[in-house]
């Protein structure tokens, strides 16, 4: 008979990538999980990975039995919370990925409180900037910050956010300040680069327009990006989640170009189709809550009547 150890640790293998990774997550031994792993393939009478020293890929047994594993895995997951929700405890299993510098500036401290409170539930916050598929990559949830594109996902937004052109009042006694988006194109731009080269787009009364300035330097951090532009490396377009504390420090200038940056928000989004347990929705209204709106951390001052955000 199967035993529901052996099919956890093959469904973390796999969307771990590695034993060693799943044994991680999973708070075990690395030899633990491969015990697990081959009782179950002595049970199953099948292979179900293949193992190598660099990689390890499914087999044609393993990617057929691997979509009912999840499934086993996961009731077992909500049924585990379920119980304990019954009770009135949020409990069990929650893995969440988020960005670096977002995370470390407030989702961080946000968290801390909710989870003190509620000290059982298992949190695993993944830091990594890189777009991620939540449902391959076995998240319960993600949270971003930028435009909702991926209709697979079901995004609930926890706070609205603005991105702006800024730049040190060095830079743009250098190199004058723009004042028109056809002024940007002869400034030094500085890149997030893990939006790609169309990053910079503005609202104008003709519709969405792109700006491509000359690249000064490109980045896949937002701490980096904004000290570039504390440095007066160039000009920059970052959410006011970063630059709030250096903008009314006068460190960083705010520059009109006559054009406002498409709007985004901060979100969590899950896989379409999966139901969220209670306590990812018990997470997701607390930090809506601490964000408010607008945010806490937008240098901009309440607008009296503003009725927030759907």
């Amino acid at each position: 008979m199967m035993k529901i150890e052996g099919i956890t640790a093959f469904v973390a293998v796999v969307e771990a990538g590695s034993v060693s990774e799943a044994a991680r997550r999973l708070r075990l031994s690395k030899s633990v999980v491969s015990e697990r792993l081959a009782e179950l393939e002595k049970t199953l009478s099948a292979m179900l990975v293949h193992r190598t020293t660099r990689k390890l890929t499914l087999t044609e047994d393993g990617a057929a039995f691997l979509e009912r594993a999840v499934r086993i895995v996961r009731e077992m997951e909500d049924a585990e919370a379920d119980m304990a929700e019954r009770r009135g405890t949020l409990s069990g299993p929650l893995r969440i990925a988020a960005p670096v510098t977002f995370g470390r500036l407030h989702l961080g401290p946000a968290l801390y409180p909710f989870l003190k409170a509620h000290p059982q539930i298992a949190l695993t916050l993944d830091m990594d900037d890189r777009r991620v598929d939540p449902a391959s990559d076995g998240y319960d949830a993600i949270i971003r910050h930028g435009a909702i594109a991926d209709s697979r996902l079901i995004a609930w937004k926890l706070a609205r956010s603005r991105r702006l052109l800024v730049a040190s009042p060095d830079y743009l006694e250098r190199h004058g300040t723009p004042a028109s988006l056809a002024d940007l194109n002869s400034h030094h731009g500085l890149f997030y680069t893990n939006r790609g080269v169309a990053d910079w787009r503005f609202q104008t009364d003709e519709g969405a327009v792109v700006v491509r300035a000359m690249l000064g330097l490109g980045i896949n951090n937002g701490d980096m990006l904004h000290d570039a532009a504390m440095s007066g490396l160039g000009i920059a377009l970052l959410p006011t989640f970063i630059i709030g504390p250096a903008i009314r420090e006068g460190r960083l200038v705010e520059i009109d170009v006559g054009a406002r940056p498409e709007p985004e928000f901060i979100y969590m989004a899950h896989p379409e189709g999966r139901n969220p347990s209670a306590k990812l929705r018990a997470i997701a209204d607390h930090l809506k809550k601490t964000f408010g709106d607008p945010p806490y951390w937008d240098p901009a001052v309440r607008i009296a009547g503003s009725s927030g955000f759907r």
